[in-house]
């Protein structure tokens, strides 16, 4: 899963940071919910079992990686901050072949910012730190990223497209090789014998 990813990442950069996904038990998220609305200083990596029908009253910032599913799925994410007439802003992080979702939220008062530059020692400590990263959430990471956009119609679409954005992905999570797939899972996903995929 890309929440686990990104939630390991971050604490193997010493950030203070917590995760919730469909994955773990009912009785741990409402514990790290609670953990997070008490908190002033904790980062939160959740997936959309967030997204609606919680409450978080303090959150200042919200961002969001890689193209929502559609407007909504946006919206809802985007409205975990700024509650009741508090401030809130949101970052919206897209690959350059992400950006074909902007045209469904042009109406919304959004501004494009430039590319970050990041200083060479920012990058080495990122990289180290995503060298500590179990392998198993790598793996897990890049199967639940090619299913999501497997099921994107306009990133899906062409399958050897997407296997290519799919290893690319593979490669800025430091592996040589992408991790191989159960060929059952690749035959439900209609990738079966596609070039570019390891199965297993």
């Amino acid at each position: 899963m890309v929440t686990r990813l990104v939630a390991e990442l971050l604490g193997e950069l010493n950030l203070n940071v917590r995760e919730i996904h469909s994955r773990k038990p009912q009785g741990y998220r409402t514990r790290i919910s609670d953990e997070f609305r008490k908190s002033k200083g904790l980062i939160l990596v959740t997936s959309d079992v967030s997204a609606r029908g919680v409450d978080y009253p303090d959150v200042t910032l919200v961002i969001q990686i890689g193209v929502p599913a559609d407007r909504q799925q946006y919206i809802h994410r985007l409205g975990r901050t700024g509650r009741k007439g508090k401030e809130g802003q949101g970052i919206l992080l897209l690959a350059p072949w992400e950006e074909f979702f902007l045209s469904s939220i042009k109406d919304l008062p959004i501004s494009k910012a430039p590319e970050p530059l990041v200083d060479p020692e920012t990058r080495k400590k990122v990289e180290r730190a995503l060298a500590h990263v179990e392998m198993k959430n790598k793996e897990a990471a890049y199967q639940a990223w090619l299913g999501y956009y497997n099921s994107n119609k306009n990133v899906g679409r062409d399958k050897y497209r997407l296997v290519e954005l799919a290893n690319e992905f593979s490669h800025s999570m430091g592996l040589d090789n992408p991790p191989a797939i159960p060929k059952l899972v690749l035959g439900k996903m209609g990738l079966k014998n596609i070039p570019g995929l390891r199965s297993k």
